[in-house]
Order: structure tokens, then C-alpha cells, then sequence
């Protein structure tokens, strides 16, 4: 059996990958990408905090089905809005939204 620890650990590297991804690429799909590995980490925290404090109960698992299903339709949103900036500025990158700003 994995110990717990080593769930939070794997949560926090995930965590720090997605904030790091964010933070260095330039590219809205790279970052939307990263922003799900995030999302990704707080779940892995949900299932295991919930079998750290309550094994016998399922809240956490729940709690981490209803933010899977919030993350999928944050992507589909993200990403519809990402494919109407390309067909805008005819570029994926950050710098070409801020043409928007005028």
C-alpha cells in the first residue's frame, strides 16, 4: 500500500510544475495545459486528505468528481476562447492579445 505522504508529495510537484509552466510559456495552449495540472494537484489533495482523515467516508472522492467535471468545463471554455483569439490575431501567443488592450 502507498503511504499518503507520498500522494502530497506528488501533489505538490505538480503543483509546482503547473505554476512554473504558467509562469515561463508564452503559449494560451501551454498555459491552459498547466492551469489543468494545477486543477489536477488539488484533486490528488481532495482524494488524499480524504483517506488520511476519513478512510471509511467519501466526501473527498466527491468533492474531487465535482472539480474534475468544473475543470472540464473551464477547458472547454478556455479553449473556445483560445480559438477565437487565433482566428482574430492568427497567433496562439500571449503577445498578440495585447492588441486588445486599444
Amino acid at each position: 500500500m502507498v503511504p499518503v505522504e507520498c500522494y502530497f508529495v506528488l501533489s505538490a510537484l505538480l503543483f509546482f510544475i503547473g505554476v512554473f509552466g504558467f509562469i515561463t510559456r508564452r503559449n494560451l495552449i501551454a498555459m491552459l495545459i498547466s492551469i489543468e495540472l494545477v486543477l489536477n494537484a488539488v484533486d490528488l489533495n481532495f482524494a488524499a486528505f480524504n483517506r488520511l482523515l476519513y478512510p471509511g467516508e467519501l466526501e473527498g472522492f466527491f468533492m474531487t468528481l465535482f472539480s474534475i467535471g468544473v475543470s472540464a468545463a473551464e477547458s472547454a471554455v478556455a479553449i473556445a476562447i483560445i480559438i477565437n483569439v487565433y482566428r482574430n490575431f492568427h497567433s496562439d501567443q500571449v503577445n498578440s492579445i495585447e492588441n486588445m488592450k486599444y
